[in-house]
């Protein structure tokens, strides 16, 4: 095993010959692709990984500069693909993965067919005429509760985040998730996903992408999700049932025929298998 294979945590299933990359949110780890996982191995050959900090991932690799801006985990998933040989994969990211996804495409396009984007924000903050959903000084009293309390801060975010509190147990499970990680490293990429700003980056990516919206999501809403897909060239939007911002976790059979519908529909996705 390589040493970036081991620092990220790398695992690959299925015996398909194309390439899915799944990446993980902020706060998580590649068990959240857990359920959509025994789909998706039919038919393709299905990685997954951890960010450095993140999971089992290798935390004495965590750099705090590399990883001030979303362009470190980027450079991650170029490292994990340079070091695999992988090419024209199809991405599936969720949350800031998605923006970590467009900067690896943008650095490296050859890595990437096409795009999936699951519940993504190209910027968090209120900025002019942008409604990303934030203020700054919200954003900034989420990150000093992480600081002085990282117990509450879980327990108050991981239900924003997960909505559905029928399903309780996953609210519990993203909170675990959350307090699984370094304090300190949860911290840094906390306010490098919710400050970073990533509008400009959008208009540089021409490959396929999906956006995958979902409703009373708190995180990305509705128009966040409209305005990445109109300033992405060649994108559409699908609008899920599902509630919250972790339909792979809280909804993951609606999830997989989102997905069913567009990774087998050559028009869009592009690709060879079929069911």
């Amino acid at each position: 095993m390589s040493t970036v294979t081991t620092r990220n945590n790398v695992r690959v299933f299925g015996n398909g010959d194309q390439t899915i990359i799944l990446a993980h949110g902020f706060g998580c780890d590649q068990a959240m692709w857990r359920y959509i996982i025994p789909f998706l191995e039919k038919h393709f050959k299905v990685l997954v990984f951890d960010y450095v900090g993140c999971g089992k991932s290798d935390i004495s690799s965590y750099d705090k500069d590399r990883y001030g801006s979303l362009s470190g985990y980027a450079q991650d998933i170029i490292e994990i693909c340079e070091d695999l040989n992988i090419e024209q994969s199809i991405f599936i990211g969720h949350s800031v993965s998605s923006m970590i996804g467009v900067l690896a495409a943008i650095e490296k396009p050859r890595i990437f067919r096409s795009m999936v984007m699951i519940c993504p924000s190209s910027c968090y903050l209120n900025t002019g005429d942008y409604q990303g959903g934030f203020e700054e000084s919200e954003l900034e009293d989420l990150l000093e509760l992480l600081d002085s309390n990282y117990i509450e801060w879980a327990n108050y975010l991981a239900p924003v985040v997960m909505k559905n509190p029928e399903k309780s147990h996953l609210t519990n499970e993203l909170a675990e998730s959350f307090c699984s990680m370094d304090k300190s490293i949860t911290k840094n990429f906390a306010r490098v996903t919710f400050f970073s700003d990533n509008r400009e980056d959008l208009k540089k990516v021409n490959i396929p992408c999906l956006i995958v919206q979902c409703v009373e999501d708190d995180i990305a809403n509705e128009k966040v999700g409209e305005y990445v897909k109109d300033n992405l060239a060649n994108s559409k939007i699908t609008y899920m049932e599902a509630s919250g911002h972790c339909p792979h976790i809280s909804h993951p059979q609606e999830t997989i025929e989102v997905l069913k519908k567009e990774l087998f529909n050559e028009k869009f996705l592009i690709t060879d298998a079929g069911l």
